[in-house]
């Protein structure tokens, strides 16, 4: 402390003597080029040019010094920790990576987790290679820490762990049970709070863990905001609307949570809208010509002003999953092709429209949220999807993801955020 005061001392003596040499020495250019005219108004605004100068030189010493005292810039790189459980003394960007193969994944056997969709085990349903449980993602400078449950568990004591969106927060949501799971003894004490099994019919689903005090829910809202009747006077071909500037009518549920992970984007598409007779409205007003892209920006923006102005962000932390990357081929993109191995490049897959709007929006939100910027890593695994592995193998899936698989990457970059939080 001495040191620092010595320091302190030396640096803003030096400065001022330098700041009186500039008055002077502007002072004296003034007066010696100008003893034939009266510049007293130059002479004074040389003097307090010097001066300003001089102010503006002490505040960056000053902001230098106590940096901790400088603006605060929001920072939407998720920290993470090495795999020996040390934290990292620098940010990493997390999604920036590739997969590498690891013989030690998958972290749990989905027959054995009755939370597990049907439709989601892969392997219960014929799939007979196993390669694609067995990949981690490997950032480019740090690592994913190793999964310790019991670690999380304490950690989530007394919580509430609430996801929203569709089916692929279903999937997130069934992930991080059976992780969880696997660290459990009694494996009756986890359950469904209503009894029910677990279907992409039931709006809401609610697992608890008793020994921990601790609740997992899933919410259904693929839009976010609220499915609304048709307005009068509507055209015919509107059967229903969605109002862009109300949230879905159950977002009271999710407030009182400790973590809130959401997601949309599958069902903002012309087949999940228009053909079904969708349409979008704002207030009393529809919205007929209104392109997808300016709808899903807008629903965003009420997305974010409803987490501003109604959600603790002292107690709950927030995060927003972007757009999982498909892999439907063909020229109408119908076909769906399950690779054995993840691609070695992106081939197109690691932008969306969908997730540039959610990260504009987060960037520009008053309170802290989380990215979970999952779309470029998703893009490399083609192998990782239901395929014909779905509980109705006639019909294909290159959406939905198997578990285990991919979706439990995003559960480990969620819970080694809050591990670190």
């Amino acid at each position: 402390m001495e040191i620092m005061r010595k320091l302190n001392q030396d640096l803003f003596g030096n400065l001022r003597i330098f700041c009186t040499r500039v008055v002077s020495l502007g002072n004296g250019i003034v007066r010696r080029y100008c003893k034939l005219w009266d510049f007293q108004s130059l002479n004074v605004a040389v003097g307090i040019g010097s001066l300003l100068f001089c102010l503006f030189a002490l505040v960056c010493v000053y902001f230098y010094l106590f940096p901790s005292l400088s603006p605060v810039r929001h920072s939407y790189e998720i920290v993470s920790t090495p795999r020996n459980g040390s934290i990292s003394a620098e940010k990493c960007n997390v999604f920036e990576g590739k997969w590498i193969q690891d013989e030690s994944y998958p972290l749990y056997n989905a027959s054995q987790c009755p939370f597990a969709e049907r439709g989601f085990s892969c392997l219960a349903n014929g799939r007979r290679d196993r390669g694609y449980t067995k990949w981690r993602w490997k950032p480019k400078k740090c690592d994913i820490p190793r999964l310790d449950v019991q670690k999380i568990l304490g950690k989530l004591y007394g919580k509430r762990v609430v996801f929203v969106g569709d089916s692929l927060s279903r999937t997130q949501w069934e992930s991080l049970i059976c992780m969880l799971m696997t660290g459990v003894d009694d494996k009756r004490s986890v359950y469904e709070v209503n009894g029910n099994k677990i279907t992409k019919q039931i709006r809401f689903l609610g697992v608890r863990f008793s020994t921990y005090n601790l609740r997992i829910d899933f919410y259904r809202s693929v839009f976010l905001v609220r499915p609304s009747s048709v307005p009068r006077r509507a055209p015919k071909r509107v059967k229903s609307t969605l109002r862009l500037d109300l949230m879905d009518d159950i977002s009271k549920e999710w407030i009182d949570s400790d973590v809130l992970v959401f997601n949309s984007g599958h069902w903002w598409t012309p087949t999940k809208l228009f053909e079904m007779g969708c349409y979008f409205q704002v207030g009393k007003s529809l919205k007929l010509g209104m392109p997808i892209n300016t709808a899903f920006r807008k629903a965003l923006d009420t997305w974010a002003y409803w987490v501003e102005n109604m959600v603790n962000t002292n107690r709950t932390s927030v995060f927003f999953r972007t757009f999982e990357s498909s892999h439907w081929g063909g020229k109408n993109r119908n076909t769906c092709k399950v690779n054995r191995r993840p691609w070695s490049r992106t081939n197109g897959r690691d932008r969306s429209k969908i997730s540039d709007n959610i990260v504009k929006v987060v960037k520009q939100m008053k309170v802290p949220v989380n990215l979970l910027h999952v779309t470029r890593m998703g893009a490399f695994r083609s192998d990782g999807h239901v395929g014909t592995w779905g509980d109705n193998p006639s019909v294909p899936d290159c959406s939905h993801w198997c578990l285990p698989g991919v979706p439990d990457v995003w559960n480990e970059i969620l819970l080694s955020s809050l591990l670190n939080g």
